[in-house]
């Protein structure tokens, strides 16, 4: 079928309709009876969606693309060069390597970089792309990871695990015992042939949990790209005891580097109600759960234990969204009534007991505007409504 595809008629009909609604597409007759066109389709849907997340291979020429599940699952661009840059060495395997781009990435970091993929169609469309690409090095195998590692039976410097976070019995799943190959069963049997793992999780795993399930990790990466957390990046060091660096990031940001502390943390945060200014964490650093290292680091306090939302009387520099808060009341129907009902307004719940659309059909309150609205839980338990301004 790559050869197929491969055909200088039929890449040029994928490169022309890429973009184009796949419904369109399929309900035309197909110009080439001898190749099938779910296929051909299947294409110019992966090339579409890779336009923007892997550019590198949407702008190189006679790249076969496997079905669009691989490309939508796969790291983007952005992530598989920010996981090569935590590296150093000379030998690399990557044992659920997909389309490759996180091996492509190491590869520019790492001298030998190995590519484990047990689908054999896979494995074969990543290593004709490696050679697209002028990445020909790469070793690529096809199999279990397991069974390869014990036929190559050599130490390596670094072992990287994406394990696949869906089940035949369970669905979707994000523990790392309920993915595959299952990391935290398989911890010292990785041991035996390299003293440094790097594993990415799903970006909803509770770092509690994966701590648990991981034990020896060095390092916590938080990885965001236009505030999404899209991946948790943990490195872990055989017989590592020590404390656990988090770091967040937001690789949309000029400066990626958000913020960053240690585990077990002695941080005590400080608590105010109200004051002239609000601020609201990036997503990575929410993720990240240090909110006492948020609350003394940026010196500014707490409006609750549990409300995530924090307030100064100076205007403080910080990693995430600031208001000056313009007004403040505690929520009530009448209060409602005077200040926000039938208004246009943004609106935000934090540590409240009802939801962002029950608030808006009860008091008939339209989405947008330059009022931003956070509904929450202060200090003295009081539940209150702020009105804000957007500074950043």
């Amino acid at each position: 079928m790559i050869d197929e595809l491969l055909q200088p008629e039929i890449q040029s009909f994928i490169c022309k309709n890429t973009g184009r609604p796949i419904s369109d597409l399929a309900l035309k007759k197909n110009p080439f009876p001898e190749v099938d066109y779910k296929a051909i389709i299947n294409q110019i849907e992966a090339r579409t969606k890779s336009k923007e997340k892997l550019p590198t291979w949407f702008n190189c020429e006679n790249i076969v693309y496997p079905t669009k599940i691989s490309i939508e699952q796969t790291s983007s661009e952005k992530t598989a060069n920010y996981k090569s840059q935590l590296i150093k060495g000379d030998s690399l395997i990557d044992l659920t390597g997909g389309f490759g781009v996180d091996a492509y990435y190491f590869s520019s970091q790492i001298k030998r970089v190995i590519h484990c993929e047990w689908n054999k169609v896979l494995s074969k469309i990543v290593k004709h792309n490696f050679n697209k690409l002028n990445k020909s090095t790469i070793e690529c195998f096809s199999g279990d990871s397991e069974e390869i590692l014990k036929k190559l039976n050599q130490k390596l410097d670094w072992i990287y695990i994406d394990p696949s976070r869906r089940s035949d019995i369970k669905g979707k799943v994000f523990l790392l015992k309920d993915c595959s190959p299952n990391v935290p069963e398989l911890l010292e049997f990785y041991f035996s042939f390299s003293d440094n793992l790097l594993i990415k999780s799903s970006p909803i795993l509770d770092l509690s949990a994966g701590i648990e399930e991981l034990k020896n990790v060095k390092s916590i990466h938080i990885v965001s790209v236009e505030n999404e957390v899209k991946e948790i990046l943990w490195m872990i060091e055989k017989n590592y005891q020590d404390n656990i660096q988090v770091k967040c990031v937001d690789l949309a940001d000029s400066k990626p580097e958000l913020f960053e502390f240690l585990l077990p943390s002695n941080a005590v945060a400080t608590y105010s109600l109200p004051l002239n200014y609000l601020y609201e964490p990036k997503a990575a650093l929410m993720k990240s759960g240090g909110f006492d290292e948020i609350s003394q680091q940026f010196g500014i306090d707490k409006l609750h234990q549990n409300s995530q939302l924090f307030t100064s009387n100076e205007l403080k520099a910080f990693c995430g969204r600031v208001f000056k808060i313009k007004k403040q009341f505690i929520y009530s129907k009448e209060n409602m009534k005077l200040f926000l009902a039938n208004t246009k307004a943004n609106v935000t719940t934090r540590n409240f007991p009802i939801t962002v659309d029950e608030i808006r059909k009860k008091f008939k309150i339209k989405d947008g505007g330059e009022i931003y609205c956070f509904f929450t839980t202060a200090l003295d338990n009081h539940k209150i409504v702020l009105l804000c301004e957007k500074i950043k």
